[in-house]
């Protein structure tokens, strides 16, 4: 077990988020299920946590109730190596969720992620103030990051 795992709170869908991100995910599995028993607080049998793995990320999904809602104050960040990578993730990350600004995307479920390509933080460092510049207004002015437009931006084009 990793030293430190998210661990999200969902009303009643943590069974479905987890089937949901293991299967946009190639590399993403889950691992435990976990059942409530008679001590409640929710009926016995139902679904009280799925441990599940992306990309080798450890995460638990807990249903604990409608109390809790995920805000843009936590995301995952998803770091793709090609535009297809982002392009993919995207579409599947926004279906039934909402597209946000500069790479960010809420799930059908409500969780916040970074869908960015490998490339960015290095250009958005570029020791060359100008590029970085370039790099950032054309950034922020995307929803879904378009690495073809963030290199004119980074090559001044």
């Amino acid at each position: 077990m990793q030293g430190i795992m998210p661990f999200l709170w969902f009303d009643t869908e943590a069974e479905e988020a987890a089937e949901f991100y293991t299967s946009v995910f190639d590399d993403a599995r889950i691992l435990d299920v976990r059942r409530y028993g008679e001590a409640g607080p929710r009926p016995p049998g139902s679904v009280m946590t799925v441990t599940f793995e992306v990309r080798g990320l450890q995460l638990t999904a807990l249903n604990g109730g409608p109390d809790f809602r995920f805000n843009e104050a936590i995301s995952l960040l998803v770091s793709c190596a090609t535009q297809d990578e982002v392009d993919e993730l995207w579409a599947k990350l926004s279906d039934g969720g909402a597209e946000g600004q500069c790479g960010w995307v809420r799930d059908r479920y409500g969780l916040w992620w970074q869908v960015v390509p490998d490339t960015l933080g290095d250009m958005l460092q570029d020791a060359d103030a100008e590029r970085a510049k370039r790099v950032m207004e054309a950034m922020l002015k995307m929803r879904k990051i378009e690495t073809a437009e963030l290199q004119r931006a980074y090559d001044g084009v």
